[in-house]
């Protein structure tokens, strides 16, 4: 009996020893198994996250950043008969134009990553205007003596001299500082979002700067400098000294 108790007492004293024993084991597996995930599931380098994005963007072809109309307003007259007689035609012209940006023109070099400011910076090329696309159902005239454009060719000429100025005005109205501005600092929002958001998706902090080429020296550059997804989900960011 004594030694069934002894037996019984030792039983009692190790029958946790197994469960225990196998629980630490898994622990142990889970512990590397989860190590090994991690460096699995690590974050790519930076360089290597910018040119997927740059090559993404390069089969986007174009990025029209802004769309604008315009009105043309433009006067002609012919005279004849030593000034006795005055034709005169008016021509009223609306012209859509589109700012775009040649994202097929992108190359690997026009990037650069800056890792003492954690700083991609994208140089794109000149932004193109397109040529005014004239809105014909929105054209009007207004004509002013019919004599003359009924005994002379009058009307064809001024309506040539119209339509030439009218074409004319409405380019100048595209290359106006405003649009243009505007058209730039959409872009750059544009590209810097479509940098930054794949960037910041793995969990980089970073900062995107866009600039154009054919911009002066010290005309400011967008930056974007929107929040992290560990800063939008509430997860804690480990911040660097510099």
């Amino acid at each position: 009996m004594r030694r069934l108790s002894g037996v019984g007492s030792l039983a009692r004293q190790y029958k946790w020893a197994i469960p225990v024993g196998i629980i630490a084991g898994l622990l142990l597996a889970g512990f590397f198994m989860l190590r090994w995930m991690g460096s699995w599931f690590e974050a790519p380098a930076p360089q290597t996250i910018a040119s997927a994005s740059l090559q993404s963007m390069r089969e986007q072809q174009r990025l029209t950043t802004l769309s604008a109309r315009y009105v043309a307003v433009v006067t002609s007259t012919q005279t004849r008969a030593g000034g006795a007689l005055e034709a005169q035609k008016t021509l009223i012209m609306p012209g859509d134009v589109r700012y775009e940006v040649d994202l097929a023109a992108l190359r690997q070099e026009d990037l650069r990553w800056d890792e003492g400011t954690r700083t991609l910076s994208v140089t794109l090329p000149p932004l193109q205007i397109s040529q005014p696309a004239v809105d014909l159902n929105a054209v009007q005239e207004i004509r002013n003596n019919s004599l003359l454009f009924t005994l002379t060719d009058a009307e064809r000429t001024l309506d040539g001299a119209n339509r030439d100025a009218a074409l004319r005005s409405l380019a100048q109205q595209a290359q106006q500082a405003l649009p243009i501005r505007t058209a730039r600092e959409s872009a750059k929002r544009a590209i810097a979002r479509s940098f930054a958001m794949p960037l910041r998706a793995a969990g980089l902090e970073v900062n995107v700067e866009v600039r154009f080429a054919d911009e002066p020296g010290d005309e400011p550059s967008y930056v974007d400098q929107s929040r992290s997804m560990n800063e939008v989900l509430g997860r804690p960011v480990e911040v660097s000294d510099k």
